[in-house]
């Protein structure tokens, strides 16, 4: 029984698949994007906030998944059919969390609110401020 435990405890969790998020607008420059060498981090309609090192955290009970190296997707039952995009995190969370739980540290935090099309793609909107400052409250 001992060893079984040690087991469980060593094993890695399970991983999370990347999101890949159809934007309803598109824009040549995006997050992931690259400049003469130097890697975009925000777009048009990012808001950017300087948390200087502090977490980021889960605005709601949710889903935290990878988008591309720099950026992760969280979902949630609370606010169906938006979606938040938060890049500049270090190592971030990924799968569920409660809300409230740090998702991530950063020195820029760069935050995108979206809204589901009845196409199935994503508008960029104008975030809650009572949702931005869920997200980086301490």
């Amino acid at each position: 029984m001992g060893a079984a435990i040690a087991l469980t405890a060593c094993q890695s969790a399970p991983s999370v698949p990347r999101r890949n998020i159809a934007l309803h607008q598109e824009w040549l420059l995006q997050p992931g994007s690259e400049v003469s060498g130097y890697r975009v981090v925000g777009g048009l309609g990012d808001i950017s906030i300087e948390l200087g090192g502090r977490s980021a955290r889960a605005p709601f009970l949710g889903q935290v998944e990878p988008t591309d190296p720099d950026c992760v997707a969280f979902t949630s039952p609370e606010v169906p059919g938006y979606l938040f995009r938060m890049c500049g995190l270090k190592r971030p969370r990924l799968g569920p969390v409660e809300a409230g739980d740090a998702i991530g540290r950063g020195e820029i935090l760069q935050f995108a609110a979206m809204r589901r099309q009845p196409d199935g793609t994503w508008a960029m909107v104008e975030p809650a401020m009572d949702v931005l400052e869920r997200t980086v409250s301490r």
